[in-house]
């Protein structure tokens, strides 16, 4: 899958929105600020959007692809320690057209916690400690 270049920082809006509101509130963070290795057939390395000064890692999200979803799991498979938790556009998105599926859905599924990101990032992710549990975030 192609990406589309940095327009100026930032892959996306959404990104750029959250990295925004993070720094209005005060958090220190950090954006792509290393490369996380992982295999998958051959060797790969993921660069995770936002490190939260707690060890949270947000991965922020208009479209939640195919290869995306494969990567995270592959990614939490291999490094289960990490905490990386998703911030959508809107978590009610279908994964395919005519599909049941919705990202939060498939989070639920899958334990990986998940917000909204117009409705703001949950404060205990900003100010609690990381979960060795993973479970939906009610906001």
């Amino acid at each position: 899958m192609k990406r589309h270049k940095k327009r100026g920082k930032f892959r996306s809006k959404s990104e750029e929105i959250v990295y925004d509101s993070l720094l209005e509130l005060n958090i220190p963070i950090k954006y792509e600020w290393e490369k996380i290795n992982y295999i998958w057939m051959e060797y790969k390395t993921y660069t995770p959007d936002f490190l939260l000064p707690n060890g949270i890692i947000l991965e922020v999200k208009g479209r939640f692809v195919l290869e995306d979803r494969k990567k995270h799991l592959f990614i939490r498979q291999q490094k289960p320690e990490l905490d990386i938790r998703f911030i959508f556009d809107n978590p009610n998105s279908k994964l395919y057209k005519n599909g049941k599926m919705t990202y939060a859905k498939w989070c639920d599924k899958h334990n990986f916690l998940y917000c909204k990101r117009k409705e703001g990032i949950p404060e205990e992710w900003l100010n609690g400690k990381r979960s060795g549990k993973r479970r939906r975030s009610d906001i």
